[in-house]
Formats: C-alpha cells, structure tokens, sequence
C-alpha cells in the first residue's frame, strides 16, 4: 500500500529570544497587552500568595458588578462593625479609615480599595455583594476560573494570608489584560497619585507611577509569606506592557525590580504580527486528487514575542503529508509549528483553501501505477 512520505517546508527565521533576563524576584513575568503573548516568565505559572494583589480581582467582581447593574458609582454600602475590625484603623492592616457603621458611596470605596489598598473597603463589598467575606471569595474563584484563571483560589478578598489563597504571576497579568480591556474608564482610578477619606491622605503605593514613563497602574502587595509584589503596566509608543512579579525583600527591592523588569519589556523584546488570520501559506501537494495541489489557510492571528539579541533562534515551519482525495475545504490538513532552537513554541492547525475531488478509476490506477514505477 502506498505509504505517504513526510513532508516538512522550512521558513526563513522569523523571530528571536535571546539569554533571558535576570531578575531577583521569585516570580515574574511580562507580556504585552495587545496579543497578550508572554515575552519573559520565571516560575510565572506557579500558584503563589498574592497579597493585596488580590484586589485586582475584588475591583473586577466589583465592575462587573456595576455592569450588572446591581451596583451604580453612587450606592452607598454599610461599614459593618466586622469590615471595621479585621480591615478598619483597629487592625493595624492596610485601611481606608472607614466608619463603622457609615455609608460611603462605591466611587469612593473604590479609590480606597484600589489607590489606599484598604481592607475595611475589601471586606464592605464583599459583604455587600455575596453577604459575607467567605462566600464573595467563593464567587471570586468560580469566576476566576470562568476566566480561564484556573491557578486562582481565592479564601479572602483582601489577600490577607491563607495557606490555600493562590493565583500565578502570569494568571495576575492575564487578569489585569482583561480589566484593562473591559473596563477602560475605572482603569484610571489606578493612576490616581493619592486618595484622602475620613481626613487621612494616603499616596498610591506603586512605585512606577510619576517615576516610569507612560506607567498607569496597577497594584502592589506584600506580606511575609508573599514578600513584596508589584502588578504593573505601561504604554510607550502605542504598545502596552504588562509586568507581574512577587517575592522581592523590601520597597526598596521590589521598586529596583519593578524598574527593571518594565525597562526590559519595552528594551528588550518585540512582538513580529507573522500571518493574520485568511492568510494563505501555501500549497501542498493532493494524492489521488483531480487537483494536484490545495492550498493552506489560517484561522488565526500568528504573533511572536522575541528577544532583541537574537534574531535567529525562533523559525516557522508547516508540517504536512500530501493530503489524500477527496479534500474538503476548511478541513485541518496540515500545522504552522513555531520552534525556539529545538524547543516548539506553537503549533496552529492550517486548513484546506478548495474542495479537491477524488480522481476516478482510471485516474486513481495511473497514478498508483506511476508510484510503483517512481518506487
């Protein structure tokens, strides 16, 4: 029977990485917003305790939250005794200096929560949209997961320490891609220089805004058990660059790794659009077909982060077998694998461009004849 041979057309370099970057933090990553291709990673896919990087996630509940409709920027929420106690001016944590008891507006529960890092403010909407901390947290992860966040669990809203309260480096970028994305306008409050309630001004903790070029958000976080962390965004010339990074020793640290890592993802990497989606490659030969040949087509946008230094590590190839008769157009018949040296980066299914019909008979039996001849 005739056996089909392997068939493997090699492009021309395309992409680059060159040695990675070093950093002192435990865990890190960067990528860029608009593909969201992750440009440097280090132990970035592993669960870590976020600290108050956490809120992030408490602002998206919030939003998405306002979306519905089952908030507006002018309800008033209720301070309870319990937000006042575990995240108020009596729990020596990061705090808003909420009232017990009061009633502040969600606008401004916002800008605590996000520029104050405030937990009494994490724990109000919690309370206000799942009736306690425990259940908003709950909600929390299922959405997250909904997401695609699936390395998130979540046991507070704060980020106050847990054993099982988790979520990756990159699953923290992905997360503020998507906020950045869904929600424009609240975006903005992370850029806000400080924040003053109940007579107490407070600075927004980040270290990049007003020292980093086009830096806008988004926020920090520490703990003992999480060390100092920094989720981090910047526009220059039109292009967004994300930064997570967790573990550093201090402000002092985590502000040098901050200015590092964000310098880098501007400096040192590029993403290449390689193909759009439509695009068609090429042709590959049809056995047994009334056609000879069928063209190849993606369905997808094929972007590629590089490294700067080194232009020649990363190439493109298709992958293929001459595509038995009868071919049906838009069936996957081949694949474009994107490769780093001898590791494969991606691999994206490439489809049949026309419908090529089977030969008959006597086309089938000349053309297995000329094999057998061919050898």
């Amino acid at each position: 029977m005739f056996r089909p041979l392997f068939f493997t057309a090699l492009f021309v370099p395309v992409a680059a990485y060159g040695a990675p970057i070093q950093t002192d933090a435990k865990q890190a990553v960067i990528i860029d917003h608009a593909t969201g291709i992750v440009l440097f990673e280090k132990e970035a896919r592993a669960p870590m305790p976020p600290a108050s990087m956490t809120k992030i996630m408490t602002v998206q509940m919030v939003l998405e939250a306002i979306e519905r409709v089952d908030l507006t920027y002018e309800t008033k929420l209720l301070v309870s005794d319990d937000a006042w106690r575990r995240g108020g001016a009596a729990s020596g944590s990061s705090t808003m200096f909420l009232d017990p008891r009061s009633e502040v507006r969600v606008e401004d529960l916002l800008r605590g929560l996000i520029i104050q890092s405030g937990n009494d403010a994490a724990i109000t909407f919690a309370e206000a949209l799942s009736g306690s901390e425990s259940a908003f947290a709950d909600a929390m992860t299922r959405r997250a997961h909904e997401m695609g966040l699936d390395s998130a669990t979540f046991r507070n809203a704060t980020g106050w320490p847990n054993d099982e309260h988790e979520i990756s480096a990159l699953d923290l970028a992905k997360l503020t891609r998507k906020q950045i994305e869904d929600f424009p306008a609240a975006y903005a409050i992370y850029s806000e220089p400080d924040f003053t309630w109940n007579g107490t001004k407070q600075g927004n903790r980040n270290p990049l805004l007003g020292v980093f070029p086009g830096a806008d958000g988004v926020k920090t976080g520490a703990t003992s058990v999480a060390g100092y962390g920094l989720v981090a965004s910047a526009v220059r010339d039109d292009e967004r660059r994300i930064i997570v990074f967790n573990g550093t020793d201090g402000k002092s640290q985590r502000s040098r790794v901050a200015k590092e890592l964000m310098s880098a993802a501007f400096n040192e990497f590029d993403v290449l659009s390689l193909y759009r989606s439509g695009d068609r490659l090429e042709d590959i030969p049809v056995y047994m077909g009334k056609a000879k040949t069928v063209g190849l087509v993606l369905r997808e946008d094929v972007n590629i982060g590089y490294q700067r230094s080194d232009r020649n590590a990363v190439k493109a190839r298709i992958d293929f077998t001459p595509a038995p008769a009868p071919v049906v157009e838009g069936s996957k018949i081949a694949e474009l694998v994107v490769v780093k040296g001898d590791v494969e980066v991606a691999r994206y299914p490439l489809y049949a461009s026309d419908t090529v019909a089977r030969k008959g008979l006597f086309g089938r039996v000349g053309a297995s004849l000329l094999q057998k001849i061919r050898g």
